[in-house]
């Protein structure tokens, strides 16, 4: 050991260390900039294959729609005028692209959105079904090549033999190839399953069929999101970030390739800027180290023994002080002082500080079921998973339990803090081996922002405190940033929550009734009950403010009770006021829907009331069915069962299948107002709501519009044979008395007469 500390040995094994150092970090950064660009090449790949994909498939998806259209409108008129009047419609693509043709059952083009046709070029093979692509030379020129979709016109013998067909120049299909990504050597392409490129695209070239080995291609191609990998084209031999996909609803591939030269050449000009920064570091570490080395001989040692032993001594005391028995970590006190000291040189030297609050989710319940050894043996390995998880500038501390702290210094953009964040819940969800079994375990992190959250260290951590709070109530295992707005609403929310426990005591809530309008007869034949918060102090509030928390605290039940008890008064009210049986609609939340008082509460309201049970129609959403489908069915079929009609509310937002919609007893299908609102600018919500206006005739039941605004949302209703509407074309949601005038208004004076 004596002759290790000679200066001559000394700074000779300082040097080496110094360059072994200069190196493996240069070597280190060269690797990981190298492995960086190979991840963003696949990654990218992979995203451009994602978006070329969806963006191939809404082009074959509207291909084949207008190739079901043409088969379904045809009819005993010529072809040609069938074709001619869509088009004047507006219903087929347009003419400057594509070409719809019809063709009998020798392949002979009988109509066709460009005139008469000289030449048979898109007879597709007898007896296939479905939709069948096939490449077509006009001429010699890729450019001038052509795919033609086709589909049988006899499919299911519903029509005459023959072929429906669109075309579409080929190179339509890779006019999104992007030369700033793609560069020079990249690939777009569709394969067909029958070995050949319909078209392929590199640079500014374009080739078709040319042959290929479609299994080949497809073998061993990233699937969804999962990034390329290189292999080399068959093709031109260039090695390529290459991602083939089927598209299952279609008999083609999707192909998107990045030229592995062109991406990494970035990293290796990059990686021998490093190299040359290391050799410029390295002489001058050498030249330093060598000065100090020839001066160091000079220098002699004034430790001995005994101060040894006191100064470890003295650190040993300061370490069990300031750190965490258990983990190791520092300790509330010790992260304290850190804290401090971490607060005062950012607010020196005007740089940026931040906090995140850690607190394990569910961890009581490990400690209390598995005991607290094991408990203990969780915490020590997460304080390691987030050490490792962290800069080595980062510090980590306990701050008691299963609450952590990390203190991040000099991070300045908030991606950066998103992405620790993120390393850190995905370090601390791996699974962990307890006692011989695997378990998981997630983690709220609260994040606070030297200064703008706090300007002293209590505020500082208060404030992320909260932040994890919010982030448990978010659903755990998220990360949620301090605002004062997060403040004000924690405050907000437990004085409204306060407050609604008295409301239906205080009478603050109240309904509001909004009229629905028979398309047919124009006259009102119902109204919907919609419920209204009016605090004495805070005035009214919105529905979505106070909704959701009766939903937390079951308030909602007994809410939802007096809903359905005042509604029903309300109509019979009516009706001895001398109007006509109304229907009354009534919304059903989640937690009502499946509450098991729900058939007594309405069997009481009707009873109490003396309402005719198919006068009312409760409106609950897919959403609700979809949670628990053998108790949804039970429940609306007792429903059924004493006569109350039952409606799907806000029809198109959700997820529920055809299928699954059949198993429900129901009378009514509602469709959304955010369709409506833009009906006549948007073909897609006109297509989605005559969608759902067939779908209620088909199954029988009544289709009402919510949302309606205008004449003109009327008369385009009216035109597709929608049953009834609703909306502020007639009036908004009004209180019972002016619900009342509005009435008098539509049905005239001989209703209360």
């Amino acid at each position: 050991m004596h002759r290790l500390v000679e200066p001559g040995t000394l700074f000779m094994g300082l040097a080496l260390l110094a360059l072994a150092a200069i190196w493996l970090v240069t070597w280190n950064l060269a690797a990981r900039e190298q492995s960086a660009a190979d991840r963003r090449a696949a990654v990218l790949a992979a995203d451009m294959a994602g978006t070329y994909e969806a963006q191939v498939v809404r082009a074959l998806r509207e291909i084949d729609t207008t190739l079901k259209l043409v088969r379904y409108s045809l009819d005993e008129r010529p072809p040609q005028v069938v074709l001619d009047e869509l088009s004047q419609q507006d219903m087929l693509p347009p003419a400057l692209l594509f070409e719809v043709r019809l063709s009998d059952a020798e392949g002979n083009v009988i109509a066709s959105t460009h005139g008469p046709s000289h030449t048979n070029d898109t007879t597709p093979v007898a007896g296939q079904e479905g939709l069948r692509v096939e490449l077509h030379h006009q001429a010699t020129s890729a450019q001038d090549s052509r795919l033609a979709f086709h589909r049988s016109l006899s499919e299911n013998g519903q029509q005459a033999p023959g072929w429906v067909s669109v075309l579409v120049s080929a190179e339509y299909f890779v006019s999104g190839y992007e030369p700033d990504t793609l560069e020079k050597q990249g690939v777009l392409a569709l394969a067909g399953e029958e070995g050949i490129f319909l078209v392929r695209r590199t640079g500014e070239t374009v080739h078709t069929g040319e042959q290929i080995d479609y299994a080949h291609l497809l073998e061993g191609n990233s699937g969804l999101e999962q990034p390329a990998r290189v292999s080399i084209s068959e093709w031109d031999g260039v090695p390529r970030y290459l991602v083939a996909r089927p598209l299952f609803e279609f008999p083609i591939a999707i192909v998107v390739g990045l030229s592995q030269n062109e991406q990494m050449a970035a990293a290796a000009e990059l990686r021998h800027t490093y190299y040359w920064r290391a050799m410029l570091v390295s002489c001058v570490a050498l030249a330093v180290l060598t000065l100090l080395g020839r001066l160091s001989w000079k220098l002699r040692r004034a430790q001995t023994k005994v101060l040894e032993e006191r100064l470890d001594h003295a650190r040993r005391a300061e370490y069990l002080a300031f750190h965490d028995n258990l983990t190791g970590l520092p300790n509330r006190a010790y992260f304290s002082r850190l804290l401090t000291k971490g607060m005062q040189h950012a607010r020196r030297y005007d740089k940026p500080l931040t906090l995140l609050f850690l607190d394990l989710d569910r961890f009581k319940a490990i400690n209390d079921s598995l005991g607290h050894d094991t408990g203990d043996e969780l915490l020590r390995e997460v304080s390691q998973r987030l050490g490792r998880a962290v800069r080595e500038s980062d510090t980590v501390a306990r701050l008691g339990g299963d609450e952590f702290v990390i203190l991040l210094p000099e991070i300045t953009e908030p991606n950066q803090i998103n992405q620790v964040a993120d390393k850190i819940l995905a370090s601390v969800s791996t699974p962990f081996t307890l006692v011989g079994q695997e378990f998981r375990i997630t983690v709220s992190i609260g994040i606070a922002r030297y200064p703008a959250d706090g300007e002293d260290e209590q505020t500082l951590i208060k404030h992320a405190d909260v932040a994890m709070y919010h982030a448990k109530e978010e659903g755990k295992n998220n990360a949620q940033y301090y605002s004062e707005q997060l403040k004000t609403d924690s405050l907000e929310r437990l004085a409204l929550e306060s407050s609604l426990r008295k409301a239906l005591e205080r009478q603050e809530l109240l309904l509001y009734y909004q009229s629905k309008l028979d398309m047919a007869s124009g006259r009102v034949i119902g109204m919907e009950a919609l419920l209204r918060w009016q605090h004495p102090e805070l005035g009214p509030i919105l529905p979505k403010q106070f909704i959701p928390l009766a939903e937390e605290n079951g308030l909602i039940v007994p809410i939802g009770r007096w809903v359905i008890y005042t509604a029903c008064r309300q109509n019979v009210a009516w009706q001895k006021a001398g109007f006509p049986a109304l229907s009354m609609a009534v919304n059903l939340s989640a937690r009502q829907f499946l509450d098991d008082g729900l058939l007594r509460d309405i069997k009481g309201a009707l009873q109490a009331s003396g309402m005719a049970p198919e006068l009312l129609e409760v409106e609950i959403t897919e959403s609700m069915m979809m949670q628990d489908m053998p108790k949804a069915v039970r429940v609306l079929q007792e429903l059924r069962g004493i006569g109350v009609r039952i409606a799907i509310d806000d029809f198109g937002t959700g997820y529920s299948s055809l299928s699954k919609l059949q198993a429900f007893p129901l009378d009514t299908i509602k469709i959304d107002g955010s369709f409506i609102h833009d009906l006549l600018d948007n073909a897609g919500d006109r297509s989605l709501t005559e969608a759902i206006i067939d779908l209620g005739k088909n199954l029988g039941l009544t289709v009402v519009a919510e949302g309606v605004e205008s004449a003109a949302h009327v008369e385009y209703l009216r035109r597709h044979a929608c049953d009834q509407i609703q909306g502020f074309y007639m009036h908004e949601p009004q209180p019972a008395e002016e619900a009342a005038l509005s009435m008098k208004k539509w049905f005239g004076s001989e209703s209360t007469s």
